[in-house]
C-alpha cells in the first residue's frame, strides 16, 4: 500500500503472531479453536502467504488475550511519557487498510490513539463494535461513514465524532479516495483488552 508513510516501521504480522503464540505456549490448533479460525488460515498468515482482515486481527488478539496494539511490535515496559517521532511509528497492515500506532502501545494510561487509513470500500467488518469508555474520531481526509446504533454519520475532512463506546458502532470508507482518521479510545476499564473487545461483542 502506498498511502501510509514510507518511513514508518513496518510490522510483519505473521512473524509477530507466531512470536506471541509461541511465547504463550499455544499451539496453532489451540489458537485456531480459540479464535474460530482454521489452522490452515493461521498457517497462511504466519508464513506471510495471506494478509489478515481487520476482524481476523481482532479475533487473534482476543484469543491471545492481548490488545491489538501488541501486534505493533515487541512488548516493552510502558512509560508515563511517550515521545514518538513520525518515522518511529509502527504500522500494521490489514486487508485494504492499515493501523498506525501513536504511542498508546507504550503508554501506562488508559488512552490509545492511532491512525486508521482505509482504501475505498474498506470497512470494520461484518459485526458491530462495542466496548467500555469513549471513542473520538477526527477525519483527516476522505469520506468516512460511522454508524452508531441506528444513527449514521458522514465525516469529511475536519469533521469529528465523539460517543460512548458501549453503543454499537461500525465504520466504512464510502468515498472513492483513501480515508485517514485519528481515533482516540479512552477511559476504558482497567485491564480490559480494549481492541480485542471490538469484534468480541458483535451482533
Amino acid at each position: 500500500m502506498a498511502f501510509y508513510q514510507n518511513d514508518a516501521v513496518s510490522v510483519n504480522v505473521g512473524e509477530r503472531l507466531r512470536e506471541l503464540r509461541e511465547a504463550r505456549n499455544i499451539s496453532m490448533r489451540a489458537l485456531a479453536a480459540r479464535s474460530g479460525l482454521s489452522a490452515n488460515a493461521l498457517s497462511m498468515i504466519e508464513r506471510g502467504k495471506a494478509s489478515p482482515s481487520v476482524s481476523t486481527l481482532y479475533k487473534l488478539a482476543d484469543a491471545l488475550g492481548v490488545s491489538i496494539t501488541t501486534f505493533f511490535g515487541a512488548e516493552i515496559e510502558r512509560k508515563q511519557v511517550v515521545f514518538l517521532k513520525a518515522n518511529e511509528r509502527t504500522h500494521v497492515p490489514f486487508t485494504r487498510g492499515v493501523f498506525e500506532g501513536l504511542g498508546g502501545e507504550q503508554f501506562v494510561g488508559r488512552l490509545e490513539p492511532f491512525l486508521l487509513t482505509l482504501e475505498s470500500n474498506a470497512n470494520s467488518g461484518p459485526r458491530s463494535i462495542s466496548h467500555t469508555g469513549h471513542e473520538f474520531v477526527f477525519c483527516l481526509r476522505g469520506e468516512l461513514e460511522y454508524q452508531v446504533e441506528r444513527q449514521v454519520f458522514q465525516l469529511s475532512a475536519g469533521d469529528s465524532l465523539l460517543f460512548a463506546a458501549h453503543l454499537k458502532h461500525r465504520w466504512k470508507n464510502v468515498g472513492p479516495t483513501v480515508v485517514t482518521a485519528l481515533i482516540l479510545l479512552s477511559c476504558f476499564e482497567e485491564g480490559e483488552q480494549l481492541h480485542a473487545m471490538h469484534w468480541k461483542r458483535g451482533e
